[in-house]
């Protein structure tokens, strides 16, 4: 049986999910992998294992159902998890008025109920060892009045940073991760066109985990990476609305044109 610490890793196959997955396991880290597409889970957790001789185990999951998270959840008791990643999320091509209800709301799930939740699995466990980290991806979107998926990460990020207040004299630390566009399958999946975005606003994931890494080392509640998203951020607590919700559109109304 390994005597590593163990991490678990909500949308671990690519992008974001991903680079996380590689950085804790040359980090020396036992993995647990959730997704609900279980092929793509078990031919990643055989990747990272032959890569960086870690074991990996599997755990297939729709977050957003109720027993499915139930399931995960559980995992928190059954064994100890040093370090979470809350990834799993997913963004909606379509303004708010014209997706059906149960659609937005099952995005509200993923990513403010599950986030809530295993959170919540998660560090009960840590507060009683005295030691642990979650790290919660959020985005730099929540910074500006974009859309809902604005609104839910605006709520991750807060949510983060209050936790990391009030746990850190418990030795857990909490942290939220506030990318801006990086180069992974999230735009595809939301037929965004791309070309509208300028080449130097792309960050790469696994630099963007590294730096994330780093922050959370040194004990951030927020991670910002970049200098240009950090000055995006810092700008947008003094831009009128009005200019903020403009500059907010791109990259939105090409993806949409292109859906159609």
């Amino acid at each position: 049986m390994s005597s590593r610490a163990t991490a678990l890793v909500t949308g671990p196959a690519t992008g974001i999910g991903r680079a996380f997955a590689d950085k804790l396991a040359r980090e020396g880290y036992d993995l647990v992998l959730v997704s609900r597409d279980e092929a793509r889970l078990k031919e990643t957790a055989a990747e990272l294992t032959r890569l960086h001789g870690v074991d990996c185990e599997v755990l297939v999951a729709d977050l957003t159902d109720t027993d499915d998270l139930a399931r995960v959840e559980e995992r928190f008791r059954t064994g100890p998890i040093e370090v979470l990643v809350n990834n799993a999320g997913f963004g909606q091509k379509k303004p708010f008025w014209e997706n059906p209800v149960d659609v937005e709301e099952k995005q509200l799930d993923l990513l403010v109920r599950v986030v809530l939740r295993l959170t919540h699995a998660a560090v009960l466990p840590m507060i009683e060892r005295g030691s642990g980290a979650v790290i919660n991806v959020s985005s730099v979107a929540g910074f500006l009045q974009r859309n809902i998926y604005s609104a839910h990460k605006a709520w991750v990020t807060s949510f983060s940073a209050g936790l990391a207040t009030g746990l850190h004299a418990k030795g857990v630390a909490v942290m939220a991760l506030c990318p801006g566009f990086v180069h992974t399958e999230f735009h595809e999946r939301m037929e965004m066109d791309k070309s509208v975005i300028p080449s130097f606003m792309w960050l790469d994931a696994n630099d963007l985990v590294d730096a994330a890494w780093k922050d959370l080392m040194a004990g951030k509640a927020i991670s910002i990476p970049s200098r240009r998203y950090k000055l995006i951020a810092a700008a947008a607590r003094f831009t009128p609305r009005a200019l903020i919700a403009r500059v907010s559109t791109v990259g939105l109304d090409g993806g949409r044109r292109r859906a159609q």
